[in-house]
């Protein structure tokens, strides 16, 4: 483990690199706790699982050499709220990153047959997302809550991505309902698996009550395809009984692009919506 130093005001982190596991690929892990984390030992935190983890902290390692500046926005957020903020578990993706975020049960049902033997040859083989999911259920998220002060109970505990990543986060929380409170999933890939993917999505939803949902989509480069298949999802939500405002949210960002500066720009607002209501009164 190394430590990669911020400022004062704006948390640790902590990279577990190369973390092994019996399912999937190493790869870094970089674990960000808040500012107040060392000063205040008898706290615990919600904690937040991200997919593509080299970009939400260091413009060096991210994919345009623009980060999501997940450190920044979660201090204001602390600041704005006067709560203690939560622990953000940065999972870098691997050279396998299309198999493993793309969900695997919607290809096999019978709707999504074509859809998968077309992804196999255009991945290079099948999705990888069950090992993905158990890498993270049983292996990541015990060591986290381990190793650090979490809260570690289903409420307490969210996935958040981007792209294919908003795709395996919204899976990860419909495979594993009793690990994950809550989703968020900006620009949500959705034309990779079309309308059998949404309907999959929608009729496998957990029950309204228990679980927090947020989708966003801008309307530029690959944000331009998405919004049929989000309305789509977004009816199918209400359908099964969510509510939106209150535990759904879905945003358009006219003019925003495919692109981690679009996120940066507002990943504030899934945030907010995630904890805000459970955590800041």
């Amino acid at each position: 483990m190394i430590t990669i130093p911020l400022s004062e005001e704006t948390g640790f982190i902590s990279r577990h690199a190369d973390f092994s596991s019996r399912y999937v690929l190493p790869r870094h892990v970089d674990i960000w706790r808040p500012p107040g984390y060392e000063a205040a030992p008898e706290v615990r935190y919600p904690v937040i699982y991200m997919q593509d983890g080299q970009n939400l902290f260091d413009p060096a390692s991210s994919y345009i050499g623009v980060d999501w500046g997940m450190d920044e926005a979660m201090a204001r957020l602390i600041h704005k709220y006067q709560f203690p903020g939560a622990i953000i578990v940065g999972i870098w993706n691997s050279p396998r990153r299309l198999q493993e975020y793309m969900p695997h049960q919607p290809l096999i049902a019978p709707q999504g047959r074509k859809l998968l033997t077309r992804f196999m040859q255009e991945a290079g083989g099948a999705p990888l997302s069950e090992f993905y999911l158990r890498f993270l259920t049983t292996e990541l998220k015990p060591f986290v809550d381990s190793t650090y002060r979490t809260l570690s109970d289903q409420p307490h505990t969210f996935v958040m991505g981007s792209s294919m990543g908003g795709l395996i986060s919204l899976y990860a929380l419909i495979e594993y309902p009793d690990i994950f409170g809550g989703a968020g999933c900006l620009s949500t890939h959705w034309p990779i698996g079309q309308d059998p993917m949404v309907d999959y999505f929608g009729a496998a939803l957990p029950k309204a009550g228990r679980h927090i949902l947020y989708f966003d989509y801008g309307t530029e480069t690959l944000d331009a395809d998405y919004e049929p298949y989000q309305q789509r999802m977004d009816a199918l939500l209400q359908a099964a009984g969510y509510t939106a405002g209150q535990d759904w949210l879905t945003r358009k960002f006219d003019g925003a692009e495919h692109s981690e500066r679009a996120w940066r720009e507002r990943v504030h607002i899934p945030l907010s919506f995630l904890l805000a209501p459970r955590f800041c009164g």
